[in-house]
């Protein structure tokens, strides 16, 4: 599995991702920000906390995450 090595919150809601083997872009979260954990990545202020973790996954301080390998697949094609 690929994991993320780096990111970089953008506006609107999106961020670039890089991967540990080079495939990088910009994923788009606006119509991604639902249920209980992602809510609170509604607040720009909130959603400009997402870092990398020690497992290459893109977290927030509440514990949301998005998994690597469908970031990974996503931005591949």
């Amino acid at each position: 599995m690929e994991k993320v090595s780096q990111v970089k919150v953008l506006d609107s809601y999106r961020l670039e991702v890089v991967f540990n083997d080079g495939v990088k872009g910009i994923v788009s979260l606006s119509d991604r920000l639902f249920g209980p954990v992602f809510e609170p990545l509604k607040d720009p202020a909130f959603f400009s906390q997402a870092k990398v973790d020690e497992f290459g996954v893109i977290t927030w301080p509440n514990g949301a995450d998005l998994a690597p390998d469908a970031l990974y697949e996503r931005l591949k094609h």
